[in-house]
């Protein structure tokens, strides 16, 4: 069955016994993946997936059910299922009217259109990039991804949103090993955009940087530890804002009161120089659509203004339940999932100040290029994070690099610290996870300091 198939008796049906909203979510999506692992190709999985999920909304609790058949036979019984759960009058849905997007993308080389091969081919010629960089590389690991997905979006409000996305993917991981000491390298590339990125982003290179990465932490000396100012370069990417401070700006947490933030709205949570702006609008940006998964606009939302919080990240059933509006936010990682607040490209703006400068003036401390993985407690903002490449700062310039270090702190007290903000602005991409699925995203930050943050590494007397 189609995505046009008459989705209006199916809304009725879910609503018989009453609620606030029905909605229909028709998906179909071609994927590739092709993943290279010590030297050898160990997958390449292709194939087409389709399917529905419809959802019932009622007295603000949510009700949810998906099957991979897409027709009015197969989603009627889903919906009277999903009626008996609710009680009271039946709800007549409003005529649907298409919605623009805010963002329609031009793919100019769609990857479906290019033979698997050659796909291959890149992956292996990747993956012999960073081997050749030095014979201390012993492993590589190259993972690349399409997909493809068609959207359609139907709901009992009166809103119909429709569009194609098309994601690449290419990261790659390398271990390097001397004289029993194991480091790793780690790098990616991807947008929302289709093969032309590899003709602004030489998948080789970025292969040769991982391998480069992974080589500079082997000879690196082990990080002191303790607290000290902390330069998060725009290289780093935006981990820290996305991890630190823009989960707990999602409706969801903050409804359940699991967000330092809930109830704030109006208070200066920040340094007056930091301004955070979630953006699902920005053209081939990993985080981008026209739409989010609920079929609402993508918009760019200001959500700390000069260090004061103006709002927060919303689907639509958190908009109703903090008696908001729904912000572009509502995300789902396919027809199987219902769609939660989740973050797009989040970035804190750029300010005015050199970047050099801001190293040139800080005496001593941790020039950090590259964030790795860590966590947080949304419920108080604590976090935890890796270093995967940093240097010590001494006497204003960038010294010798430092492994093993790791920054440990607090969220909305390190964005009130921030003593510093360049003009620059770096870009991170990865998958976010939440509630069980994954979605797209791009983090971003300029230079910035933080004249005081615990490191974690070797303590020194």
């Amino acid at each position: 069955m189609a995505l046009d198939l008459n989705a209006q008796p199916i809304l009725e049906a879910a609503l018989a016994h009453g609620g606030q909203m029905s909605e229909l979510f028709l998906e179909r999506s071609n994927a590739l993946m092709v993943v290279m692992d010590d030297g050898k190709i160990e997958k390449v999985i292709g194939g087409v997936d389709q399917g529905a999920g419809l959802r019932l909304i009622y007295d603000l609790k949510t009700a949810y059910a998906h099957g991979n058949q897409m027709g009015s036979e197969e989603l009627l019984p889903l919906a009277h299922n999903l009626a008996t759960l609710a009680s009271g009058r039946a709800v007549t849905p409003s005529p649907a009217r298409a919605l623009s997007p805010s963002l329609v993308p031009q793919i100019l080389k769609p990857p479906q259109d290019a033979a698997t091969g050659l796909k291959v081919d890149m992956v292996r010629t990747a993956e012999a990039a960073a081997r050749q960089v030095d014979s201390r590389i012993k492993q590589v690991r190259v993972n690349y991804l399409e997909r493809s997905q068609q959207v359609r979006i139907v709901n009992s409000l009166g809103s119909e949103a429709a569009e194609e996305r098309t994601q690449v993917l290419l990261a790659v991981h390398c271990v390097a090993s001397d004289n029993g000491l194991v480091q790793t390298g780690y790098e990616t590339a991807g947008g929302l955009c289709g093969l032309e990125l590899f003709d602004k982003q030489d998948p080789t290179q970025v292969a040769r940087q991982a391998a480069r990465r992974a080589l500079l932490m082997l000879e690196a000396d082990p990080a002191p530890g303790g607290a000290m100012p902390v330069v998060l370069h725009s290289e780093a990417g935006g981990t820290m804002i996305h991890e630190a401070v823009g989960h707990g700006l999602e409706g969801d947490l903050v409804f359940e009161n699991m967000s330092v933030y809930a109830d704030r709205v109006g208070e200066q949570v920040a340094s007056e120089l930091v301004t955070v702006i979630d953006d699902g609008t920005m053209p081939g940006r990993r985080g981008s659509g026209g739409f989010d998964d609920e079929g609402t606009p993508s918009q760019k939302n200001l959500v700390i203004d000069q260090g004061v919080l103006k709002g927060y990240l919303q689907d639509r059933l958190s908009a109703w339940k903090l008696e908001g509006q729904p912000t572009g936010n509502g995300r789902r990682e396919s027809y199987r999932h219902r769609p939660v607040p989740r973050m797009t490209n989040t970035l804190i703006a750029p300010g005015n100040e050199d970047p050099e400068a801001i190293i040139s003036s800080t005496p001593e401390g941790l020039l950090v290029k590259k964030m790795g993985g860590g966590q947080v407690n949304t419920i108080n903002g604590d976090f935890v994070f890796e270093v995967s490449e940093g240097y010590l700062i001494k006497d204003g310039r960038i010294g010798p690099p430092v492994r093993g270090a790791t920054l440990t702190g607090n969220g909305p007290q390190v964005l009130m610290d921030i003593d510093r903000v360049g003009s620059d602005l770096g870009w991170g991409i990865g998958t976010c996870g939440k509630d069980g699925q994954g979605a797209p995203v791009a983090d971003a930050q300029p230079t910035l300091r933080i004249p005081n943050l615990v490191v974690g590494g070797v303590h020194q007397d």
